[in-house]
């Protein structure tokens, strides 16, 4: 057997120990997996394109809570110049008005669904080039600084909401 050399085997003893520490933190990271996630996450993002070239369009999804509460500060779309949260609620005589949201709360291990008729994020100018069946990108972002990307299918004005 031919000796290597000190310098070797103290690298080889660093990298045992980094690997104990990369398999304890991946072990630790999966056994609090079995709780829920470990931060918010996004399911079902869709977004319904206008009818009209030139009127906004809506994005949708449904956040489920992590371990504890967030607030959701902004949403922006790669199709859409411009994004705002919103929400569709009755108003006086039956008449449906909505009113912009600055922010979301996201209640910890609880589903928060933005979705017609409800939440939901105007998206304002979006890109004429922009098609049904294709997936574009939204990023959530939160006021403790985390971002979340999401693929959003989208689907035409008339066409049903797409099949999760």
């Amino acid at each position: 057997m031919t000796r290597i050399g000190k310098g070797w085997t103290m690298m080889r003893q660093r990298g045992v120990k980094r690997g104990a520490a990369m398999l304890t933190a991946g072990l630790a990271a999966t056994l609090a997996g079995c709780g829920g996630p470990d931060r918010v996450t996004v399911d079902d993002a869709w977004i319904r394109l206008p009818a009209v070239p030139g009127r906004p369009g809506a994005a949708y999804f449904t956040l489920e809570g992590g371990p504890t509460n967030a607030t959701l500060i902004g949403v922006s779309a790669d199709i859409a110049i411009r994004a705002e949260m919103h929400e569709s609620m009755a108003g006086p005589g039956g008449m449906a008005s909505m009113k912009p949201l600055a922010s979301v709360a996201v209640p910890a291990k609880t589903d928060t669904v933005f979705a017609p008729d409800g939440r939901h994020v105007m998206l304002f100018d979006i890109n004429p080039k922009a098609k049904a069946g294709r997936i574009y990108n939204l990023t959530l972002n939160f006021a403790n600084g985390a971002r979340i990307y999401a693929g959003a299918m989208a689907v035409g004005a008339a066409d049903p909401k797409p099949d999760f």
